[in-house]
């Protein structure tokens, strides 16, 4: 349980934030979209989820979109995006490692328990970075506009989300529960136009497009189980 709460409560924040230094929310979004390939991949690595041949043609496909949209919108990135790209990337196997390690411990503690452990360890190594880093100083300066940033930005972006998460991850499989990451390149896209300014390019489009019928072509299989369970 440490070990995990390093993972998605240190790693993947700090991978995520630095991420969006260097690239646009939209391309950052696209970039974390391929949690669910990553998934599929490590699930099938450990001999947890076999790797079919409809998942593995969904992983082309879903990998040629978002190849598409990154290569084709490097002239209107800002220098460097590249290594946000990565970042991403790298945050993104971070999270697919804790979604196919942390299923059974859910699963024995349950969703809010399970929460809260790695939220409390991750938030004081997080502290315990900041204040090293020099980082305190910085938000003991901010205004009430940033503090109200903040509270949101921990309760519904992160304590909720952390919450829904592990909530997911005691129900169903992790590939199903990955593969509500591709809803945030549309929404990153949206807010990244409406209040950053960030153009939204045709090529974005067309491989946000692909990247989402690759992953969910390859998460197909999985759907109907899924449907069976509802009332």
């Amino acid at each position: 349980m440490i070990g995990l709460a390093l993972l998605f409560f240190l790693l993947f924040p700090i991978l995520f934030n630095a991420a969006l230094i260097y690239t646009t929310a939209a391309r950052g979004a696209l970039a974390l979209s391929t949690t669910p390939l990553i998934t599929m991949l490590v699930a099938a690595l450990l001999r947890i989820e076999p790797l079919t041949a409809r998942k593995s043609l969904g992983l082309v496909l879903a990998m040629g979109g978002v190849v598409i949209a990154l290569a084709a919108s490097l002239s209107v990135s800002p220098p460097g995006a590249w290594r946000g790209d990565a970042l991403m990337l790298a945050g993104a196997a971070c999270m697919a490692l804790y979604t196919v390690w942390s299923r059974p411990l859910i699963q024995r503690a349950g969703p809010t328990s399970f929460a809260v452990t790695g939220m409390v360890i991750g938030a004081g190594c997080l502290g315990a970075v900041c204040w090293a880093a020099g980082g305190i100083e910085a938000v003991m300066a901010f205004g009430g506009p940033q503090w109200a940033a903040a509270l949101y930005l921990a309760t519904f972006c992160g304590a909720g989300i952390y919450y829904l998460w592990s909530f997911a991850l005691g129900t169903v499989s992790p590939t199903i529960v990955a593969l509500t990451v591709t809803v945030n390149p549309i929404t990153a896209a949206i807010f990244g136009a409406l209040v950053l300014g960030e153009p939204i390019r045709l090529s974005l489009a067309i491989g946000l497009l692909g990247a989402a019928t690759g992953i969910w072509i390859a998460a197909g299989l999985r759907l109907p189980a899924l449907k069976s369970k509802l009332p």
